[in-house]
């Protein structure tokens, strides 16, 4: 690991956010801790596990895990951070849906996002 807590070759967790998909809940958007690989749901999403994933583990940069985005953010500092590119794959599957993942979104799931 590099002293900025980036680490380009620990891969992504999997296509969706660990904690939601082993308790069936659903996500917005998806972050990737740029240290150790975790995919984790973002801080509109219902459950903010990427931002609990830093207060657990101290691993304060997360890149965005969504198709077409690359920007970091360090939960530390509250700033947007520069950082490499990272091991494959650099998103999710562009054909899984945002919110995701299919079949678990609820209808009514505007209004259960953290604003």
């Amino acid at each position: 690991m590099e002293d900025n807590g980036i680490n380009p070759s620990a891969a992504p967790s999997g296509s969706g956010c660990v904690e939601c998909e082993e308790s069936g809940g659903w996500w917005f958007h998806l972050r990737r801790c740029a240290e150790c690989g975790h995919v984790g749901c973002c801080d509109d999403s219902p459950s903010q596990h990427a931002q609990n994933h830093w207060r657990t583990t101290g691993h304060r940069v997360m890149q965005s895990f969504e198709p077409g985005e690359s920007w970091f953010w360090d939960y530390l500092t509250q700033r947007s951070v520069h950082g490499p590119v990272l091991a494959p794959p650099q998103s999710h599957p562009v054909t899984q849906p945002v919110p995701g993942p299919a079949g678990r979104v609820p209808a009514d799931w505007e209004f259960k996002l953290h604003a």
